[in-house]
């Protein structure tokens, strides 16, 4: 499977068809059953209805036009079961998860559910009653948790990225041990709704990938946001890395050793530093109150199917129902002060890090299921806690197994990573410059999908990037113009309407500033989310013919019977 970039171009060119690629993806995904990579795995019956929703006069205007992935099965797709990878534990979703939804509305199709740790617990890849998930280069060896059919999937190229989930290293760990690309947005970044909790306050939507810039669309379709500004000036490294293990213990150090040279090699500052904050934060998930936090969401559903439950996943969510609330308050405290300190150290640098010391046998996996699912997390298991996000990219090989190194900033500074992993020379140039060097346009009529202005952007080269609302700060007027146009006007008595995001390329904007005309204007819009983005609002004392916020947006307007032109 090509990457999604790649996939874009070939698709633009005629060399082919979304139909022909689905056909190779259910034939691919056949071939690899011994994998263990789904739970409901790909069918032309579940793809064929979002085929034959695909208009071909949309593929410039949807970023994922007819692009396959694959989602962990603790996220909701609808018409498609929700296991966890516990079969007592199922049920019917009546709608897509919000990151699943706005994929699909940038024509994207989910075609299966992939296997899993149960309930998201564990780092292994060996603890689901569907079967092991092998590593896609050496089947013997662990492929990693919890997120391993959606990371496999991927690495197979059965598909081109993948949704996992991340709470301890579940989006970066299976990554790194398959040798692709691992992105997790910092907390709260990424929508979790119709996503089975976790550690609820802790967990994030993850993507694997192939590249680094289909990553970065990824992350622009389900949260846009601007582009960073610039890279980090420098990459800060622990003093102190000795969670090294298994049999190629030495290998593993011996890779990071020589991606810190190659970053060097390639002009960046690398600065050693302690701290001591990874490890104290680290130590907060599993020995801390947060397993308490699992016990919560799914402890009700333990007790009554103790034996649908796998001994190991039980004996660690019941490790949780006796702690304390003290504890937890205490804990959260100390980690206010571990985030200040640690992000006061990372000013202006991006943390770098191995993904993962070492390896296991699926066979050592068995002997010790905690030990060696511990020892996975050594590296990982403090960035949700620190509110980092984080980035896992392939480096190399050690002992014939990928190695993977992990690049982290806090999370206000997410934009920052795609930046750094230009170190790397990864970044696909053509994706790069369309989603990483063009802003954010808010708009809210005309100039709408299938409105009669949206080809303007088009023709500009914008890409859309979603549907948003604004904060609750506006309200909507039909104005005195033909055909009918909308205005955004900010009152002290607003309400949320739905825009359009579009990103449109730096180049564009002059061109585009020209086509702007009275009484429209464009300004700063204020997002739900707390963004500023530039955007269509309304010049002070223009005609308005009919208030219409209460529908909530231009589109439900219309679509209720409203006529364009008067």
């Amino acid at each position: 499977m090509a990457t999604v970039a790649e996939l874009r171009r070939a698709y633009r060119k005629g060399l082919r068809t979304p139909a022909e690629v689905m056909s190779a993806l259910l034939r691919e995904a056949e071939s690899h059953a011994a994998w263990n990579v789904w739970i409901t795995p790909p069918s032309w019956e579940a793809i064929e209805p979002y085929l034959e929703a695909l208009r071909p006069e949309e593929m410039e205007r949807k970023p994922l036009w007819g692009i396959p992935f694959a989602v962990k099965d603790n996220i909701d797709v609808a018409g498609m079961p929700t296991t966890a990878a516990c079969p007592a534990f199922a049920y019917e979703p009546g709608a897509h998860a919000a990151v699943v939804d706005r994929l699909v509305q940038a024509g994207a199709i989910p075609v299966g559910k992939t296997n899993l740790d149960q309930f998201a617990t564990g780092l292994i890849g060996t603890r689901s009653p569907y079967g092991e998930v092998a590593n896609a280069l050496r089947p013997e060896w662990v492929s990693g948790g919890s997120s391993s059919g959606s990371a496999v999937a991927v690495a197979l190229g059965v598909v081109p990225f993948a949704l996992g989930t991340d709470t301890a290293g579940s989006g970066r760990v299976p990554a790194a041990l398959n040798g692709i690309v691992g992105y997790k947005p910092r907390v709260g970044g990424w929508p979790n709704e119709g996503v089975v909790p976790a550690c609820r306050t802790l967990d994030c939507v993850s993507v694997f990938t192939r590249s680094v810039a289909d990553a970065a669309l990824v992350q622009q379709i389900i949260a846009p946001a601007p582009a960073a500004a610039s890279a980090p000036e420098r990459a800060v490294v622990p003093r102190s890395l000795d969670a090294w293990f298994g049999t190629q213990a030495a290998e593993f150090r011996k890779a990071w050793t020589a991606a810190v040279a190659r970053l060097q090699e390639a002009g960046v500052p690398v600065v050693e530093m302690d701290l001591p904050e990874l490890d104290e934060a680290s130590a907060m998930l599993y020995d801390g109150p947060w397993i308490a936090e699992r016990w919560a969401s799914l402890g009700a559903f333990v007790e009554a199917h103790r034996d649908a439950v796998l001994p190991v996943t039980r004996a660690i969510l019941e490790s949780g129902r006796d702690r304390l609330a003290s504890d937890l308050f205490r804990a959260q405290h100390r980690l206010v002060d571990l985030r200040r300190s640690v992000t006061e150290k990372l000013r202006g640098a991006v943390l770098l890090m191995p993904t993962v010391g070492g390896t296991w046998t699926r066979e050592e996996a068995r002997q010790d299921p905690f030990g060696t699912n511990r020892a996975l997390g050594a590296y990982t298991h403090h960035a949700n806690l620190l509110h980092f996000a984080g980035l896992s990219l392939p480096a190399g090989t050690a002992g014939g197994s990928p190695f993977g190194i992990s690049l982290y900033v806090p999370g206000d500074r997410e934009a920052e990573l795609l930046l750094a992993a230009k170190w790397w020379g990864d970044l696909d140039d053509d994706v790069a410059e369309t989603w990483s060097e063009g802003q954010l346009l808010a708009v809210c009529g005309l100039h709408m999908r299938g409105m009669p202005l949206n080809d303007e952007l088009v023709q500009l080269g914008a890409e859309f990037v979603g549907v948003a609302r604004t904060a609750p700060l506006y309200r909507l007027y039909l104005l005195d113009t033909d055909p009918v146009k909308p205005g955004l006007v900010r009152t002290g008595d607003g309400a949320e309407v739905e825009i359009e995001l579009w990103r449109l390329p730096k180049r564009a904007w002059s061109a585009f500033l020209a086509r702007v005309r009275h009484p429209l204007a464009l300004g700063q819009v204020r997002l739900s989310d707390g963004r500023d983005v530039m955007g269509f609002v309304c010049e002070a004392g223009a005609p308005r013919r009919e208030d219409i916020t209460l529908y909530g947006g231009f589109r439900a307007w219309r679509d209720s019977g409203g006529v364009l032109s008067p």
